[in-house]
């Protein structure tokens, strides 16, 4: 296995905090998550993201968000261009008036686009940027205030998202934060053999009340997104080196390559042959272990 797949990157900064950031975006060794809901504009170029299985471009001039609790890596940069980050934890994402079944399909890996470029919207993060990086308190907050209702306008642009009914936010309670002990359990430990009831007491709660929690919170059960996660692992390993299925199937968690290929299969409708070749299409002929 190559040696940047070997350990995920690490996200230090807590999951509660609030934040924004800016740096020049380039490539990234290896994929990294946290628990944040991630908002990114690049300001020049274009970069390409493997999120949950695809590549996703990212054009400059539009606003993207997706749940980053979900193994991303910039593979791509073109050129070497300012990127705005902003970071808004998962229970002030849940907390917003918006449609339900949009909220539960960006918990569940959906990538939103801003669906038309509009110049305002790199002159608001640029000023976003410079009123965190230099504001007191209470232009901070201001900050997160404005960024929440521009999450709000980004959602309800998306074509098809009802514009007359929102679904109120959920509020910060014990299922949120369950859901987040959880994700953090299946981040740390999808490679080992899993079930409900182990997941749950990593998070310290009942396994019902794990799966309720779940259900509440992302639209779907535990052991769901636990396979999931080990697919869009499998999946950015396939696209980014030449290791054997049957390494990356063991190394994901999937206990056999039988039962890996059948889920693979199933999932994305390709064998996990030919999703490498359909991801790498210009890359070297593979040899016969990755086969």
């Amino acid at each position: 296995m190559k040696e940047e797949f070997s350990e995920i990157l690490e996200w230090s900064a807590p999951s509660y905090t609030f934040f924004v950031e800016s740096h020049i975006a380039n490539t990234m060794a290896a994929a990294h998550w946290h628990d944040h809901v991630e908002l990114n504009l690049l300001l020049d170029g274009s970069m390409t993201y493997l999120f949950n299985g695809r590549q996703v471009e990212v054009e400059a001039g539009r606003l993207v968000l997706f749940w980053a609790a979900i193994p991303h890596q910039v593979i791509a940069v073109s050129p070497p261009s300012p990127l705005i980050c902003i970071y808004l934890p998962l229970a002030d994402f849940l907390s917003l008036a918006i449609d339900q079944g949009v909220r539960q399909e960006i918990m569940q890996g959906a990538f939103v686009t801003e669906p038309e470029l509009r110049p305002e919207t790199a002159l608001v993060a640029a000023r976003w940027k410079d009123e965190w990086t230099t504001g007191g308190e209470v232009r901070r907050q201001l900050v997160c205030d404005e960024v929440k209702l521009a999450v709000r306008r980004l959602i309800l642009a998306q074509p098809g998202t009802p514009v007359t009914h929102s679904t109120p936010g959920l509020p910060y309670n014990r299922s949120i934060r369950h859901t987040q002990l959880l994700t953090e359990a299946i981040n740390q430990h999808f490679t080992e053999t899993l079930t409900l009831a182990t997941l749950a007491r990593f998070a310290g709660v009942h396994p019902t009340t794990a799966n309720r929690a779940f259900r509440d919170v992302l639209g779907i059960s535990v052991m769901e997104y636990l396979t999931r996660y080990r697919l869009a692992r499998a999946m950015q390993r396939l696209a980014e080196t030449e290791d054997g299925v049957l390494d990356i199937a063991l190394d994901c968690g999937f206990g056999s390559s039988a039962r890996f290929y059948q889920i693979f299969k199933d999932r994305s409708g390709k064998t996990p042959r030919e999703f490498r070749l359909m991801m790498r299409p210009r890359a070297r002929p593979l040899n016969a272990e990755s086969r």
